[in-house]
């Protein structure tokens, strides 16, 4: 099991019962690793600096006990922005008219990335509506994706719960 996959499930219950959701775990880095917490709040309501103190404080001592990471690591809570990576199936249907750039694990028609608006998505099939016509991606394909920052999604963001 990932160590990212571990923390998730060593912290993802406590933020359900702080009302927050988990956006993404990730570790990075080298000697001193790093690791991110994504989190938002379940009614999708703005972000604080004090909604990432209080998250903070409880993921350090959740992880103290359970000690999951070996060595040193910088711990980093914060909100998933209006550029947010899109990493749920939900995420699909919740951000469905924006524009977004995908990468897939593996190439399709000799291409990795792409750009596109968000169509939806059915069962676990992505649909992006790029410059060459609907593009389908199985959910699992998908390496990495992120809303793109256009005048669109600035509009969008206080009724999408972006901030």
């Amino acid at each position: 099991m990932a160590i990212e996959q571990r923390v998730a499930e060593i912290i993802e219950p406590a933020l359900d019962d702080m009302g927050y959701t988990l956006v993404r775990v990730q570790l990075s880095g080298g000697k001193r690793a790093q690791l991110q917490v994504m989190a938002e709040h379940k009614n999708f309501g703005p972000m604080t600096v004090d909604d990432c103190a209080k998250i903070s404080r409880a993921v350090s001592a959740l992880l103290d006990v359970e000690d999951p990471i070996p060595g040193a690591y910088h711990l980093e809570v914060s909100s998933p922005g209006i550029d947010r990576p899109l990493v749920r199936p939900a995420d699909y249907d919740r951000f469905k008219g924006l524009l977004a750039k995908l990468d897939v694990a593996r190439p399709i028609d000799g291409r990795k990335r792409f750009k596109g608006r968000i169509a939806g998505i059915d069962g676990d099939t992505v649909t992006v509506e790029t410059d060459n016509g609907p593009l389908k991606l199985d959910f699992g394909d998908i390496a990495k994706a992120s809303l793109i920052i256009t005048d669109d999604l600035l509009k969008a963001a206080p009724e999408r719960g972006l901030s």
